[in-house]
């Protein structure tokens, strides 16, 4: 009984389906009416971000993967892949259809030039590295007398008290 009470239920469900996306598409307006927003996860280690995007039934010629001034952009497409006039009547219409786009502000310390992506069985991968970030450099702090030394040693080459005035003043 259970079976049947399902089998008997579904074209409806199929036909409150499509009413409720008839409403959503004239209220959101014609050029919402073919886009759908595709799952992200983003996911951070100590060497890169890595975004992962559910993108089911679409090819990797379909997507583009770009970044322009701190933002990364991935859109695409999923082609409907129902024929008019096939024989046989759909029930049940869940999957969406259309174009995409997904932005995301790069935070700072990224290396934008050298994102990779990757995909596979139906998952696009983007690895975005940290960049390697300066590492402070030590520098010795000597006493004053030290830096007169450097100007005696200036006179020992050959050079004029004179002379080596000129470059003190010129090194300050």
């Amino acid at each position: 009984m259970y079976a049947t009470t399902t089998t008997m239920t579904a074209p409806l469900f199929g036909l409150r389906r499509e009413i409720d996306r008839l409403f959503e598409d004239t209220f959101r307006g014609p050029a919402a009416r073919n886009e759908w927003t595709p799952a992200v996860d983003i996911y951070e280690t100590d060497a890169e971000l890595k975004l992962s995007v559910e993108l089911p039934g679409i090819t990797p010629e379909n997507v583009d993967v770009s970044t322009v001034d701190g933002i990364l952009t991935i859109q695409g497409e999923r082609v409907d892949e129902r024929k008019e006039g096939e024989d046989g009547q759909y029930y049940l219409l869940e999957r969406s259809y259309g174009s995409f786009v997904r932005r995301f502000q790069l935070p700072q310390g990224v290396d934008s030039e050298k994102v990779l992506a990757s995909f596979e069985n139906g998952v696009l991968q983007v690895h975005i590295p940290k960049a390697v970030l300066p590492k402070p450099k030590k520098i010795q702090v000597t006493a004053g007398s030290d830096v007169s030394g450097s100007t005696q040693h200036a006179i020992g080459r050959g050079e004029s008290g004179k002379d080596s005035r000129k470059m003190a003043a010129v090194a300050r």
